[in-house]
């Protein structure tokens, strides 16, 4: 009997074709990859320049601190009137982390439970400005993703004054004297206690400004 039956001449068996799947376009591959991690990295950019910026420890020389003062505690009003409306200070300025879960309190602060009141909370006496308010203010608003908060001959707040415009301010020291026009330096006012400070931006001019009356306790 011969040897080899079946196979193929010289009797070597025919190759066996082994069947590939589709091949894989790689330059849409390639493309959906270089796109994608542009998405991330875009997504990354966005995260990081839009996060709020850390607290920092101390502005305008005044700390943030874990908890309240009692040593030296008082109270200043401060009221901001804008084409002859008030504009409402903003709870929780100063106070980091928020009024549910604060992580620390400048020593100029305000609480919502008593609008335009700044409290003046430090573990020692000593002299506080307007201006310092302001500075806290502003970083408190920064690092909360909210705009710049400015005091100086054309800002109040958020607020540019053109120039048409003016800024006249008043001080009620409790005194009875009743709201005074003060021309000096807004930044330089110090803050004492019942005092009354209204920063207009005229016109109109309503002279006298509104009264303030503190909440009870204060």
């Amino acid at each position: 009997m011969r040897t080899g039956a079946g196979k193929g001449k010289g009797g070597r068996r025919p190759p066996v074709r082994v069947k590939s799947g589709p091949e894989i376009p790689l330059l849409p591959v390639a493309v959906g990859g270089i796109l994608l991690a542009l998405l991330i990295g875009m997504i990354v950019y966005i995260v990081v320049n839009n996060r709020p910026a850390p607290t920092p420890a101390v502005v305008a020389g005044i700390p943030c601190d874990r908890l309240e003062h009692t040593q030296v505690h008082y109270h200043a009003a401060l009221r901001i009137m804008y084409q002859g409306a008030l504009t409402p200070i903003p709870g929780g300025i100063g106070i980091q982390g928020g009024e549910q879960t604060p992580s620390c309190y400048y020593w100029l602060h305000v609480h919502s439970t008593s609008p335009d009141v700044i409290h003046v909370e430090s573990p020692a006496s000593q002299t506080f400005t307007l201006g310092q308010f302001f500075d806290v203010w502003n970083t408190w608003s920064k690092s909360n993703g909210e705009p710049a908060q400015r005091l100086d001959a054309t800002h109040v707040a958020t607020f540019t004054l053109t120039p048409s415009q003016k800024l006249a301010i008043y001080i009620d020291l409790g005194d009875g004297k009743g709201a005074q026009l003060y021309t000096g330096d807004p930044r330089a006012i110090v803050l004492k206690n019942h005092e009354v400070i209204t920063l207009e931006i005229a016109p109109p001019d309503g002279n006298p400004p509104p009264a303030f009356t503190f909440p009870s306790g204060l």
